[in-house]
C-alpha cells in the first residue's frame, strides 16, 4: 500500500521557526493516516529531524506539529521523544489506523481510548472520561497494542477476548508512556481501517515494513509473487483513504477542544 498523496505545499530545512513551540502534537506511523488532516492545515511545512519526518502548521488558531514515526513500538517511542524535545506541545495525540476487534466497530468508526494494554502485561488507565452519549460510529474503550500487525479474523477475535479491547494498533502505548513520564497531556484517537471480518493480505507485512521511498517497490514485488494481490492491495488502499478522511473530520473537534483547554501564557 503505497502513499502517493500530494506532499504538503512547502518543505523547509530545520530552522528556528520549525523548532518553535506547538500547542498540540500528533504522532502517526504513516503519512497516509494524516494526509487529509494535513490538507486542512494553514501554511504547512515539512522537515526532517534526525530519523523522523515532521510536518505541521496552523489549524485554525492552534499550532500543530506532526511526526511520522513509522510502524512499531520502539519507533513510536523515539518519535514521541523527538516531538516533545523539538516542539514542547501541551498535548499529544496518538492517532492513525487500527484493527477492529468487535463486530460493532466498522470501517471508518472512531475509537477514543480510556485505557491501553499490551500482550506483555502492561496496562495504563488514561485520564479521559468520554461523554455519556457518543455520536454514531464513535466508541470509547480499551486499546490493545501488539508487536506485529494483526491480519486475520481469528487473531483479532482472540485479542478481543483476552484483553477486553475494542481495537488493536502497534504504537499507542509507547506514545502514552512517554507522555506520562514527561507530564504531557495525552489522548489516543484511532480510526478503524480493517474491521473484525476483514483479513489483511499477507503482502501487507512487506509493504508496511518498507521505508516510504520503497513502499511502491514492495507493492510491485508483491504483484510478481502473487498477481491476485493487486485487488487486495487496491481495496486496502481505498479503505485506508476512507478511514483517513474520517479521522481528519473527527480530529477537527479534538484539536478545537484541546486547544481551548490550554491556558494562555
Amino acid at each position: 500500500m503505497s502513499d502517493d498523496s500530494p506532499e504538503t505545499p512547502e518543505s523547509t530545512p530545520v530552522d528556528a521557526q520549525d523548532m518553535a513551540h506547538a500547542d498540540i502534537g500528533l504522532v502517526a506511523a504513516l503519512k497516509i493516516e494524516l494526509a487529509p488532516f494535513l490538507q486542512r492545515c494553514l501554511t504547512p511545512k515539512k522537515y526532517t529531524g534526525g530519523e523522523f519526518t515532521f510536518r505541521g502548521g496552523r489549524y485554525d488558531e492552534a499550532r500543530v506539529a506532526i511526526v511520522e514515526s513509522g510502524p512499531g513500538f520502539a519507533r513510536a517511542r523515539r518519535a514521541t521523544q523527538a516531538l516533545l524535545e523539538a516542539h514542547t506541545p501541551a498535548y499529544v495525540v496518538s492517532c492513525g489506523f487500527s484493527g477492529g476487534l468487535r463486530p460493532e466497530l466498522k470501517l471508518g468508526h472512531i475509537v477514543m481510548a480510556n485505557a491501553i494494554t499490551d500482550t506483555h502485561g502492561h496496562d495504563m488507565l488514561l485520564d479521559f472520561s468520554p461523554p455519556k452519549q457518543l455520536p454514531p460510529g464513535v466508541h470509547a474503550g480499551r486499546l490493545v497494542v501488539v508487536d506485529e500487525l494483526v491480519r486475520t479474523t481469528e487473531e483479532k477475535a482472540a485479542l478481543s477476548e483476552a484483553h477486553d479491547a475494542l481495537a488493536v494498533d502497534l504504537e499507542s502505548l509507547a506514545v502514552a508512556q512517554v507522555c506520562r513520564d514527561r507530564g504531557v497531556g495525552f489522548m489516543a484517537v484511532r480510526v478503524i481501517s480493517d474491521d473484525l471480518e476483514t483479513d489483511l493480505p499477507p503482502e501487507i507485512h512487506s509493504v508496511l515494513a518498507a521505508t516510504p521511498g520503497r513502499r511502491v517497490g514492495a507493492a510491485l514485488g508483491s504483484l510478481f509473487k502473487r498477481p491476485g494481490s493487486y485487488k487486495d492491495l487496491w481495496k486496502l488502499r481505498e479503505q485506508a483513504r476512507f478511514a483517513a478522511e474520517r479521522l481528519a473530520q473527527f480530529l477537527d473537534g479534538v484539536i478545537e477542544q484541546l486547544h481551548g483547554s490550554i491556558s494562555p501564557d
